[in-house]
């Protein structure tokens, strides 16, 4: 396995990581934290990820009331050829730049780069995780680790919010199909996304928790480490405040993808409660295969009233969303039936 070598002048180190119970609260001495941006073939979106997250980095060492005491921004490139080397070293040599690093994660699969991030940050206490087609807004950073140090949560995630690089047709819209769910700042949560999110990895480490490489393809790898997380006894807060934006770029706003990907999603979920169960329990699988062909065959149907309701009504909202939902029922059906998932982040 290749890393890139590319290490600027990290911000002077404080006095390490925080004493304490693991996953508690975080005591007088500050913290280290690592930004971690997985990245594959998207220089332009990468850049804009990462000027959006350097001058937070800068702000949040700088801020005497800050628990930080360290932090760097880590680039991980999926890409074997080291595609965005060029990209990260221009921003290394630029404003912040000096807390940029970059390595290369030559095996496929967002769960690999993703537990790379966990092993290039062996020395933080602290993992924040943004995606390279997002940018952080004001605040994004100090939000999530402010929460993270008043309540002592294991891990905090934040709200991701639409941006379309084109007009997308009302059946877009009208369906939310990229609009997340948003709940008060401190509500725990059963699980996150880790497109933004922050977790403590004194817990990962004592609970032995890492993404689990059988989702590297499909993705669903996040929603299982934070499901597992919950599991262990550590709790996951929604922090409002915490937004970044996802540019959702043109292609994706074809009908067919959009219509994958939520089976896909609804798949994952299946597979993810046959991962919490285990192999031990036959019975349990068992169970897990019934609800999801149930709920599945139920939601296809629904959602083909819904969107004959929708023709009669012409209503682009009713025929949308009896679309999504006769896609994630299919999904679930599929799953339960022992099919393998659509490879989203196969590598191309």
């Amino acid at each position: 396995m290749s890393a890139g070598a590319m290490r600027g002048a990290a911000p002077q180190e404080g006095p390490g990581a925080a004493a304490g119970a693991a996953g508690g609260p975080p005591s007088a001495e500050s913290v280290p934290l690592v930004v971690a941006i997985p990245t594959h073939k998207r220089p332009e979106g990468l850049e804009r990820a990462v000027g959006t997250v350097l001058p937070q980095i800068t702000a949040i060492v700088s801020d005497a009331s800050s628990p930080v005491s360290r932090a760097e921004l880590l680039v991980i490139d999926n890409d074997p050829a080291a595609s965005a080397r060029a990209t990260a070293e221009r921003l290394a040599a630029g404003p912040g730049g000096s807390a940029l690093r970059y390595v290369v994660e030559e095996r496929p699969g967002v769960a690999a780069v993703r537990n790379r991030a966990l092993d290039e940050a062996a020395d933080a206490r602290l993992l924040v995780f943004i995606d390279d087609d997002e940018e952080a807004r004001e605040n994004w950073l100090s939000s999530l680790v402010g929460l993270w140090a008043r309540e002592g949560a294991q891990a905090v995630a934040g709200h991701v919010l639409p941006a379309y690089d084109a007009e997308p047709e009302a059946w877009v819209r009208e369906g939310g199909f990229f609009v997340r769910a948003t709940w008060p700042t401190g509500t725990a949560r059963p699980a996150s996304a880790s497109n933004c999110l922050l977790l403590d990895l004194d817990f990962l480490r004592a609970r032995g928790l890492r993404f689990d490489e059988r989702f590297g393809a499909t993705g669903g790898e996040d929603t299982l480490l934070t499901r597992s997380l919950v599991a262990a006894g550590g709790t996951l807060l929604w922090c409002a405040e915490a937004q970044v934006v996802d540019h959702v770029p043109a292609q994706r706003l074809d009908r067919a993808w959009i219509l994958r990907r939520q089976r896909a999603h609804a798949a994952n979920s299946v597979r993810v409660d046959l991962a919490l169960a285990g192999s031990g329990s036959r019975a349990a699988r068992a169970r897990i295969r019934g609800r999801a062909l149930i709920g599945g065959a139920a939601r296809v149907v629904a959602g083909a009233g819904r969107g004959v309701a929708g023709i009669i009504l012409r209503s682009t909202s009713h025929r949308a969303r009896g679309a999504r939902l006769m896609a994630r029922g299919t999904g679930l059906a599929s799953a339960a039936l022992g099919g393998s998932g659509h490879a989203e982040y196969g590598r191309s």
